[in-house]
């Protein structure tokens, strides 16, 4: 009897078969958003989060580019991924790390968070073309949908600050 490698016993394929190219690269990423709040008509706390092109809910945030401060790169990815430009930056929340495979490099990622209020017309939110969605929750709920537990442990950190600073 002849016996093909590729194939178990169940007809599957070998999980043996299907190894993964080596890390030949280490590539770290600085990145920067922010947790962008309003109150809404009832004085309720609201948290904008966009739907990214996996439907993970999350917080706009984008790569920083040379020259440019993590705080000016989280004012302009707001601007660019929720049409958001009047916006008070409030300081500095904190920042998430994680790491992520990309084919032959592992990818270290660093993300400065900011408290930022929505100015304005916050009903103008528009989303950018690779987005799901773009939407204003209520706390509760954007902790909820929020797809990062470290982005959530920074959003109840801007909660208790919205609350105590009276923001």
């Amino acid at each position: 009897m002849k016996v093909n490698p590729e194939k178990s016993d169940s007809g599957s394929k070998s999980p043996y078969r299907s190894k993964k190219q080596s890390i030949q690269e280490i590539v770290r990423e600085p990145t920067s958003g922010g947790i962008v709040f309003r109150h809404n008509s009832q004085g309720k706390l609201e948290i904008l989060l966009i739907q990214d092109a996996k439907d993970r809910w999350t917080i706009p945030k984008g790569h920083i580019e040379p020259g440019e401060t993590a705080l000016q790169c989280a004012r302009r990815e707001i601007g660019e991924e929720a049409g958001l430009h009047d916006v008070e930056m409030l300081g500095w929340l904190g920042k998430i790390n994680f790491r992520y495979r990309r084919i032959d490099k592992l990818v270290l990622m660093t993300t400065q968070i900011y408290l930022v209020k929505a100015l304005g017309d916050t009903n103008a939110i528009k989303k950018e073309e690779w987005m799901n969605g773009i939407k204003w929750f209520s706390f509760n709920d954007a902790l909820d949908e929020i797809e990062y537990e470290d982005i959530a442990k920074l959003m109840l950190k801007a909660k208790t600050r919205i609350r105590e600073e009276k923001l």
